[in-house]
């Protein structure tokens, strides 16, 4: 079974409860017209050069690759024997472009830390 994760661009001030209710609108299909948020292409960059997600291949940590990308969100699926420096590589980058983080296996969002400063 797989670990997932997902990481978000979301408006300042935006609660946990606007990160759900995006990813309820994301696995309803539902993805505005809209441009990248360039703190995703970014993040999408930066974890893909040092994890790469194509081609698809034995070694990498992801469970379902290509990646999920969309306008305003990354999805990640990890494989169960992922390194922990995996985990804090995308703890990182979601903290370095402000981007916040969703568990889906148990609800739980993450602000970035620039986010809990103010």
């Amino acid at each position: 079974m797989s670990f997932d994760l997902s990481v978000w661009a979301m408006h300042d001030g935006a609660t946990p409860e606007d990160v759900r209710a995006a990813v309820r609108q994301c696995h309803e299909g539902r993805h505005g017209e809209r441009y990248p948020d360039p703190r995703v292409v970014a993040f999408y960059r930066a974890i893909t050069a040092s994890y790469p997600d194509r081609p698809a291949h034995q070694g990498t940590p992801w469970e379902v690759s290509p990646l999920h990308a969309a306008a305003d969100h990354v999805a990640l699926n990890l494989v169960p024997t992922c390194e922990d420096q995996v985990l804090l590589d995308i703890e990182r980058l979601a903290g370095e472009y402000d981007l916040m983080l969703f568990d889906p296996q148990d609800g739980s969002v993450y602000p970035p830390p620039s986010r809990l400063a103010r």
